[in-house]
């Protein structure tokens, strides 16, 4: 059986830059992985098959509307693979959590079955790729912190960042992106500026606090408790920024190191015991 982890995907900024004509989005955002997330296993076989578990696995289809199979698929048809694959998928991340679960899940298993099947993976530019979902290709760079424009699909290097460590935090409340986007008054908004070179958590800490996420006002009229969570972790000793990530409703606590972390989010838990706390390092 061959393993594959599936990062939580963080947005440590995300300023809605445009609507282009095709009813995309057009993004800026700083991206960086989590050093937790949702597993995959796979085994050879002759047909492609999913099954799930894991503490959220209630709710997760295993048939050809999730992108894990979606992934293997494209995967599949574009490399003219015959053979199949019996999928596992433990799901350890909340759903519509902002964390880009399922993307990260689809990327993970692209990498895995082109080891399996012992062929080329696709590229993160690779149209296969694009097609999945507007996540997918910055999730295929992972571990690899980044900056994501357009869709999803301009992908470049950050210098880089800081060893830091992160606090995740969902109050309980799934956001379905669309419903975040369609919130979204205001759909041209600045860019990011260039991230600075530091090597002190403290610093980029600081820039952080400088930037947006633009869905944060559409999530918390939608999810009230986003607001809340953003204001304890804040609240929290260690954490040097908070934000929330992506469309919601999960909210980052940025600390100087994992071990930082891990003591904010036993605050956190102490607190909140019917939240998902995860702290986690920020992997490079």
């Amino acid at each position: 059986m061959d393993k594959g982890f599936a990062p939580a995907k963080v947005n440590l900024a995300l300023h809605v830059t445009g609507l282009g004509a095709d009813g995309y989005h057009r993004l800026d955002s700083l991206v960086v992985f989590a050093g937790t997330g949702d597993q995959i296993a796979a085994t050879p076989a002759r047909d492609l098959t999913l099954t799930v578990g894991g503490p959220f696995a209630h709710g997760v289809p295993t048939d050809d509307t999730n992108l894990v199979l979606r992934a293997a698929r494209a995967l599949r048809d574009a490399r003219g693979v015959q053979k199949g694959a019996a999928l596992r998928l433990t799901k350890n991340l909340p759903h519509g959590a902002g964390l880009g679960g399922g993307s990260s899940d689809a990327a993970a298993t692209l990498k895995l079955l082109a080891q399996l099947w012992g062929v080329d993976p696709l590229s993160p530019d690779a149209p296969e790729v694009l097609a999945l979902g507007s996540d997918v290709p910055a999730c295929l760079r992972a571990p690899a912190p980044l900056r994501m424009r357009g869709r999803g699909e301009v992908l470049d290097p950050l210098p880089r960042l800081p060893t830091m460590g992160l606090v995740l935090v969902n109050p309980g409340a799934a956001l379905p992106t669309r419903d975040v986007f369609q919130a979204l008054a205001v759909k041209e908004n600045p860019p990011l500026p260039d991230p600075p070179e530091t090597k002190r958590p403290e610093d980029f800490a600081a820039w952080l606090k400088t930037l947006r996420n633009d869905l944060q006002a559409p999530a918390e009229t939608l999810a009230p408790s986003v607001k809340e969570a953003l204001e304890l972790l804040r609240r929290t000793p260690g954490v040097l920024a908070a934000m929330m990530s992506g469309s919601g409703a999960t909210c980052v606590g940025v600390t100087k190191d994992a071990g930082t972390a891990r003591n904010a989010a036993r605050v956190i838990q102490v607190a909140k015991q019917g939240w998902w706390v995860a702290p986690a390092p920020m992997l490079a």
